[in-house]
């Protein structure tokens, strides 16, 4: 007779990342990145084969660092990380890039806690503040808590495709949704983002700023997520997609206060309230704003997001303290 108890029982065993190649790997790692992250730009340089330590180099939108931070990632698919290599990588890394804010090194290998610290304090002795060691267990933890769909294709044999836009194709496809409620929660997703919750006296990039409201329009009216600097990364359903007609509206609603706070912050450009600094440099971080409009652009996104939190009780984004 069966045992009821040993019949409910089921085994997750561990993915053998040995078992491919290092650029098969690689995309593994692009993909993921290009899932959970939100980037400004991203490039696969171990796709050209001169990496330069760099197998993927992106920068990530942040809050603290102007212009983005600058992440450089080294995929290390063998059976063993040493603190050679991971140094030898790092110096490569320095040696072209002028800022380097992160280095994260991903790996199919387990790594020692001492191998870590040894690597995490080389690379603050070189002035990098920011480094991150995945191993191979790490890595799929991650994969089965935020990109399992990504996961599943992996382990069962399809073949990742060899381009970034390809990758992102792929990406688009695995966060594909079905419910009403899975698509608020990517749409919830596009708020999750500096433009939104920083005070607006700490915003870093006026341009970048109207360009992220600009984009967050299109992309709940289209679906189409791009990179700040036009790439498509992604396609994700669309408000309109929606079938419930109460819930529909209420992203309209969303959608309309989001062209609003631009139109209100284009109001400010217009009667000099928000102005660029005139040293004619486009990407100088400094900028001059009343304290009615600081206020004012404060006041709508924080309704934003309310609303946004409304729709979707498990985001919990609000506008920073100042």
């Amino acid at each position: 007779m069966t045992n009821p108890r040993k019949s409910l029982t089921a085994l997750v065993g561990p993915i053998h990342f040995e078992d491919f190649d290092g650029s098969q790997f690689e995309r593994l790692v692009f993909a993921y990145l290009l899932r959970t992250e939100r980037w400004l730009c991203i490039d696969w340089y171990g796709q050209l084969g001169t990496d330069s330590g760099r197998d993927i180099r992106g920068r990530r939108e942040s809050e603290h660092a102007t212009g983005g931070q600058v992440v450089c990632v080294q995929c290390v698919n063998r059976g063993r990380l040493t603190y050679d290599k991971a140094r030898a990588d790092l110096d490569r890394v320095l040696a072209t890039e002028c800022r380097l804010d992160k280095f994260l090194i991903v790996t199919s290998a387990s790594v020692p806690a001492r191998l870590r610290d040894r690597i995490v304090e080389y690379a603050r002795t070189r002035n990098v503040l920011e480094c991150e060691i995945w191993s191979g267990s790490e890595f799929e933890e991650r994969l089965r808590s935020r990109a399992e769909s990504l996961l599943k294709r992996f382990v069962e044999g399809v073949a990742f495709p060899d381009t970034p836009a390809d990758l992102g194709r792929l990406v688009s496809e695995a966060d594909s949704a079905t419910t009403d409620q899975q698509i608020v929660a990517l749409l919830s997703e596009l708020f999750a983002r500096p433009a939104f919750y920083t005070p607006f006296y700490g915003e870093s990039s006026l341009a970048d700023f109207r360009k992220a409201l600009s984009d967050t329009i299109e992309t709940l009216n289209t679906g189409v997520h791009r990179l700040r600097d036009g790439t498509e990364i992604r396609r994700i359903p669309s408000r309109h997609e929606v079938s419930d007609a109460a819930l529909r509206q209420k992203l309209a609603g969303l959608e309309q206060d989001v062209a609003r706070l631009r139109g209100t912050y284009d109001q400010f450009v217009r009667t000099g309230e928000i102005r660029q600094c005139p040293c004619g440099d486009a990407n100088c971080p400094v900028f001059f704003a009343s304290l009615v409009a600081g206020r004012r652009m404060d006041a709508e996104r924080a309704a934003i997001l309310d609303r946004v939190r409304a729709l979707n009780p498990e985001f919990q984004v609000r506008l920073a303290a100042w």
